[in-house]
């Protein structure tokens, strides 16, 4: 590696340097935030305001950026030893440590009060204990233990939640059920990413589910978490957010992706097919929430 990873920013212009800043947030991971944090806000029920939806949904990307950001931070020797994260700004050097972790600090100080005081005290709650969960426990955790995986999804399946709560100041079974929705997502999402980039994560010292507990056991969760997402998909019928006509239909999509799983799991699929997986995860998640938006 041409530049230590303890390194501060060299010789770099301003507008690498906003460009070394902004890569830090992880600007995909966080274009996924705005959609579903968006969607929370939409799926309530009752009228909300316009200004709240957009406050909150642009508050919580703020959010998540900064942990990315001190994510970044922390695992910047990891990333170092892996070729997706090498390049990375803290793995490489490109970046001031100081400057980047003061402006998103200060992203994440202003972004929780400014959450209480816009949306409601509720909706901040949720937004630090996903922040302090993503950045002090999962990211820590990463390397020592699978369940990770678990606490990980935590953070990642709060921003509808924040959005539904924001609309409606409270968390109900309806929010509760938005974020299980995401929760349960992820885990087949993630599973399946432990295939393929098997090799990177061991790079870089993770204690993912595929180098801890090997490909036959992860391609059966993959199963069990993907036939999880259906039934968790089905509960809003009896929460009567869809009717038992739409809801079937809201089952297809998990349906699908279960029939891609147990395809894998009887052929042992590899690489090829847990790319696949995850492309299907990533249909998954807009089809559903569009299903549930048109038939609740």
């Amino acid at each position: 590696m041409a530049v230590s990873v303890l390194a501060e920013s060299q010789d770099v212009t301003f507008a690498e340097q906003a460009r070394h800043l902004l890569a830090l947030a992880k600007p995909r991971l966080s274009s996924l935030v705005v959609f579903t944090a968006a969607t929370g806000f939409a799926l309530a029920p009752g009228e909300s305001s316009l200004w709240v939806g957009l406050f909150t949904t642009v508050a919580t990307t703020l959010l998540v950026a900064s942990a990315n950001a001190f994510n970044c931070y922390l695992e910047r020797e990891q990333d170092a030893r892996m070729r997706r994260t090498e390049d990375r700004p803290f793995a490489t050097g490109k970046v001031s440590v100081r400057l980047a972790l003061g402006i998103y600090g200060s992203l994440a100080a202003l972004a929780v009060p400014s959450l209480a005081y816009v949306a409601n005290p509720l909706t901040a709650l949720f937004g630090a204990i996903a922040f302090v969960t993503y950045v002090w426990i999962y990211t820590p955790l990463k390397y020592r233990s699978t369940t990770a995986l678990f606490v990980g999804a935590i953070p990642g399946a709060a921003p509808p939640l924040m959005g539904y709560t924001a609309a409606t100041g409270q968390a109900d079974a309806v929010g509760w059920l938005l974020f299980a929705v995401l929760f349960v997502w992820q885990l087949p999402h993630f599973l399946a990413i432990s295939i393929y980039l098997r090799d990177d994560y061991e790079r870089g010292g993770m204690k993912v589910f595929s180098i801890v507990h090997g490909f036959d056991t992860t391609r059966v969760a993959i199963v069990v978490t993907s036939v999880l997402l259906v039934g968790v998909g089905l509960l809003t019928v009896p929460l009567g957010v869809m009717s038992l006509s739409w809801g079937l239909i809201g089952a297809l999509p998990g349906l699908a992706l279960t029939w891609l799983s147990l395809r894998g799991f009887v052929s042992k699929g590899g690489d090829l097919w847990a790319r696949k997986v995850f492309l299907a995860t990533l249909l998954y998640l807009p089809i559903f929430l569009s299903i549930w938006a048109i038939g609740s």
